[in-house]
Parts: C-alpha cells; structure tokens; sequence
C-alpha cells in the first residue's frame, strides 16, 4: 500500500509541460506543411518575400479562376495579418478545385505556424489548422450509391 502512495506522490508532482512551438525553417529559409481537404493533398512551401503565390507552377489566380477559391486560398493570410509578406509555392494533386483550395489553405496555415510560431492562436482561433475530415461515403455492394437503392418494383 506505501508503494502505490510514492507512485501518486511522484504523479501530482510532475505536471506535463505545454508544447513548445518552435521555428521549423530549412536551409534556403523555407517552411514546409502538407494540407489535406477531401482526396487532395497539397504540399506548401513558405518563404519571406514580395506575396507571390504559385500553385502547380501557375499564379494562384489562373490555377483558382473563381474568386471564391481565391479568397479560401487567402484567408489564413489575412487572417494573420501578412499579406505580401511571403512567398508561397504550392504543388497540389487529387480531388477537385474545391478541396484542393481547402488543402493549400490548410497547408499554407500549417508552413504559417512554423514559420512564425507566434502566429499559432490566430489560426487556430480562425479554425484554419483543423483538417477538414469529411470525405466522400465509399459505394456499397447491392446499393446504386452509397445509400441509394436501385428502384424497387413489386412486379
């Protein structure tokens, strides 16, 4: 019974420490974050710069012809306060343009918060760090979708 008491004893004292975000850059000043919405995975690459941002090779503005793309893609930046602040080169594949707007936008919030880690709360706070996990329903065997029965006939 004295045995289980040090044990407690020892558990109250040592209280976790909270996770230390720190400066994530590579050798050329880059930050790297992958983000993922739907099937589409995008891999972000972040470095300080005049705000140019290239998607697959493209301005962002050719490869996201709809301003509402456009706008997902900006929000974390804007939301941090950085616009034309730094460079960002993005490579995504998978999925339609919708959810790979929603992958560079969550890849680019991720490359944000190691980059300037100070910058965490804002994000997080904007729910910009969170992967979206809905992804479409897989089709079922004996069912015309996912849910869907094949139409029924008594005769």
């Amino acid at each position: 019974m004295a045995d289980l008491s040090a044990l407690k004893e020892i558990a109250t004292t040592a209280e976790p420490a909270a996770p230390v975000h720190v400066k994530k850059v590579d050798a050329q000043g880059r930050s790297y974050a992958t983000g993922k919405r739907k099937d589409a995975v995008a891999r972000v690459w972040i470095k300080a710069g005049s705000g140019k941002i290239t998607v697959n090779g493209k301005p962002f503005s050719a490869y996201f012809a709809r301003p509402v793309l456009q706008m997902i893609l900006q929000q974390p930046i804007v939301a941090a306060a950085r616009d034309g602040q730094f460079d960002i080169d993005a490579t995504v594949a998978g999925g339609g343009l919708s959810g790979q707007a929603g992958a560079v936008r969550h890849g680019i919030s991720k490359a944000l918060t190691y980059f300037e880690p100070g910058l965490r709360s804002v994000l997080k706070r904007g729910g910009f760090l969170t992967r979206d996990s809905r992804v479409v329903e897989r089709k079922k065997y004996g069912r015309a979708k996912a849910r869907r029965s094949f139409q029924f006939s008594k005769r």
